[in-house]
This record gives structure tokens, C-alpha cells and sequence, in this order.
């Protein structure tokens, strides 16, 4: 069915299908899907939350059981998920039904996600934060393609919102079974089967990446500015849209930054490659607090615009060279644990940054849950500029 490819075609290609599902199955059908079913707007926030928590769970163990079990047994397992819970939607007709289905689909990314990475970082060393980046663009065409397409087919069939939602769902669940095939095709790395080991190992994989402080402090950066990510995705639209934009420029808006990350990506992993990883993290972290922090400043789409974009540079800036920094601290037979470590952690900081940020907006307003986003962007750079480029040199775990 597939023409061949080389391994690392293969996974970017699969990453492209599996993203694409994940995100179809939630933007913009899951708000308006759950409101369907009778929800109230408390209830279709947690509906939202449901595989971000999964994620929060998940990744860490998926991780470990990669190191032991091998790669590819977890990414098919991902993948067994990825073509069988788009079919489910089809059958809800409850609230608790969707939350249910949701978690189960939360297992696909939650796997998927640290473990290609770990793959990745496996096939490459000179061109690792290079390759990752171009892995990352490859998931970005799938989140930039299937809100476009999941709000046409809802658009097309609004007279019929029931049907909507199915065909929607269908499109997801023909891109899972893409996602397994091409997984299924990815050559076994030769592995060791290692199936019979305890739970004592798996706690011992634990306690030696949770112990790593430097693993620690990175993964916390990623989190912090994907704190600052989700109260932009979360509050600007509100922002903009109180200050007289309309709903296409708050559109351009979200685009521009997913090109412009997508784009982006490649380089700025080459970058880090060549130039190194720790200044890298540090510089782009404090340049996006300064550029999540102006969209308080201002108030017009040209400024607005400018600062999306400058934001989604230093997104892709930093957590370009901090999944490879993290790869680079371990060793192959760690590797998955250290990314599982990472993806557990920056969930956290991806799930909180829309949470914190609406209490900030309650209470004072909504551009100052821009401003809290920076403070806490800032304060966490210069704790990974002490703890990690100042007091301790790396060593791979």
C-alpha cells in the first residue's frame, strides 16, 4: 500500500496520520459534541481535560516499558488505540460514555509521543535535535490540517449535526488505521525481548530519570512555556476578540504560530546541534516571556500578529533543543523513560497554563494572564540558567 521508505520517513509519516487523528478527534468537534449531548460548559471543560490527564499518567510508564519491551511493541500497542477508539464515538450517547472513550484515547498519544522520540533520538546522535524537529514538523502538519478539515465537514453538514460528528469521527478512525499500518512497517530495531522483568525494575527505571535533577529542570522548561502555549491558545482568542478583532484575524492568529513552528522546527534542532542545547533553552525562553508578556501591551491585529509569531519562534526554540538535551542525558536503555519523563511533565504545564490563567483573567482581567504566563516563564529560565548552566555538568544516565 505504502511506497518504500527509509525508517525514519516511515515514523515522521505515521507521526503525521496519528497527530492528524488525535486532533481531528477534538478540534473543533469534542466542545460541540459534548454540548450535544446536553453538557454544561463546567462539564465540557473536564471532557477536555479527560486525555490530557491520560497523557499525565501514561507517558511516564509507556516510556519504561519501552526501554524494556522495545519500541515498536508500544507503538503498535499506540497504534492498536489509535484505529480502534475513533470508532467508539460513534456509539455514545452519554456523557459518561465520551469521558470513558476519551481516556482510553488519551493512551494513543500518551504512548506514541515519548516513545517515537526515544526512536528517533535511537536512530540519530550528530543530527539528533535536527531529525526530532523534523519528527515534531511532521506532527504539526497533522495538528495544522485536521481542524481545517474537521470544521469544513461540521460546516458542510450543519444541518444535520448528528451526521457531522459521525463522519467526523470516521475520518479519524480511516487515519488511525493509517497510523497502525505504517507503524506495523517500521523494521523491529532488534531489541531485546525483555518481557519478564518486575515491577522492582520498572521503579528502579523510575527513581533513576526522577532522580536526574538536570532531566528534572528541562523538563520543567518545556512545561513552563507550554504553560505560556496554553494560556495563549486558551486567552487570546477572548483577548482579541474583547478588543474588536474578528474571528478570521483570530484565526491567522493560531495559524501563523503552527507554520511558523512547523517551519522553524528543523532549524532550530540543527541549531542546537551544532551551537549546543543549554543557551539555546535558556535565550528563547526568556525572549517568549517577554513576547507572551506584550500581548498585554497591545491591543491591534498587526502588533498581535508580530508577537504570535515571534512566540511560536521561541516555542520552537526551546522545546527543539530540550527533547534532545533530555536525549542526550540518556542512555538507550533510559531513553524512554527520560521522554516519558518529559511528556508527563510538560502535560502538566500544558494542562495548568489555561486553569491558572482563567483565575488570573477572573480576577484582574484578561491581559494579565499573559503577564502571569511571563513571570512564571522567566522565573523557571533562570532556575534551569542556576541549577543546570551554571552549577552542573551533564552526564547521561
Amino acid at each position: 500500500m505504502f511506497p518504500k521508505m527509509t525508517p525514519f520517513i516511515l515514523l515522521c509519516t505515521s507521526g503525521l496520520f496519528a497527530i492528524f487523528s488525535s486532533t481531528i478527534s477534538k478540534s473543533p468537534v469534542l466542545p460541540l459534541f459534548t454540548a450535544h449531548l446536553g453538557a454544561s460548559h463546567t462539564v465540557v471543560g473536564i471532557i477536555a481535560a479527560v486525555s490530557a490527564f491520560t497523557g499525565i499518567v501514561v507517558s511516564i510508564p509507556s516510556g519504561i516499558l519501552s526501554d524494556k519491551w522495545g519500541r515498536k511493541k508500544m507503538l503498535v500497542f499506540s497504534g492498536i488505540v489509535f484505529s480502534t477508539a475513533p470508532f467508539l464515538y460513534l456509539f455514545v450517547t452519554e456523557i459518561w460514555h465520551l469521558a470513558l472513550i476519551r481516556f482510553f484515547h488519551g493512551f494513543a498519544t500518551a504512548i506514541f509521543i515519548p516513545v517515537a522520540m526515544a526512536l528517533v533520538a535511537d536512530y540519530f546522535h550528530e543530527e539528533r535535535g535536527e531529525k526530532m524537529g523534523w519528527f515534531s514538523t511532521s506532527t504539526l502538519g497533522g495538528r495544522f490540517l485536521a481542524p481545517i478539515l474537521g470544521g469544513t465537514v461540521l460546516g458542510a453538514l450543519a444541518f444535520n449535526p448528528s451526521l457531522s460528528y459521525e463522519v467526523v469521527y470516521l475520518i479519524c478512525g480511516i487515519a488511525g488505521l493509517v497510523t497502525l499500518m505504517l507503524i506495523l512497517k517500521l523494521p523491529n530495531p532488534g531489541e531485546k525481548d525483555n518481557s519478564k522483568f518486575s515491577g522492582k525494575e520498572i521503579l528502579e527505571s523510575l527513581k533513576m530519570v526522577m532522580s536526574n535533577k538536570i532531566i528534572l529542570i528541562t523538563s520543567i522548561v518545556e512545561a513552563s512555556i507550554l504553560f505560556a502555549y496554553g494560556t495563549f491558545e486558551t486567552f487570546l482568542p477572548l483577548y482579541a476578540k474583547s478588543n474588536g478583532l474578528t474571528t478570521y484575524e483570530i484565526g491567522i492568529f493560531l495559524s501563523a504560530q503552527i507554520i511558523t513552528l512547523a517551519i522553524t522546527k528543523p532549524m532550530m534542532g540543527k541549531f542546537s546541534d551544532r551551537h549546543g542545547r543549554t543557551l539555546q533553552i535558556f535565550v528563547g525562553s526568556i525572549v517568549g516571556s517577554l513576547c507572551i508578556g506584550f500581548f498585554f501591551l497591545f491591543k491591534s491585529f498587526t502588533p498581535l500578529f508580530i508577537l504570535s509569531i515571534l512566540f511560536g519562534l521561541c516555542l520552537s526554540i526551546v522545546t527543539s533543543a530540550t527533547s534532545a538535551f533530555i536525549a542526550d542525558l540518556s542512555r538507550k536503555n533510559t531513553r524512554g523513560s527520560a521522554m516519558g519523563t518529559l511528556g508527563s511533565i510538560m502535560d502538566v504545564g500544558h494542562a495548568t497554563g489555561p486553569i491558572v490563567a482563567g483565575i488570573i483573567a477572573s480576577s484582574f482581567g484578561l491581559g494579565y494572564s499573559f503577564i502571569g504566563a511571563a513571570i512564571i516563564l522567566t522565573v523557571i529560565a533562570f532556575v534551569f540558567f542556576t541549577g543546570v548552566m551554571v552549577r552542573n555538568k551533564p552526564q547521561p544516565i
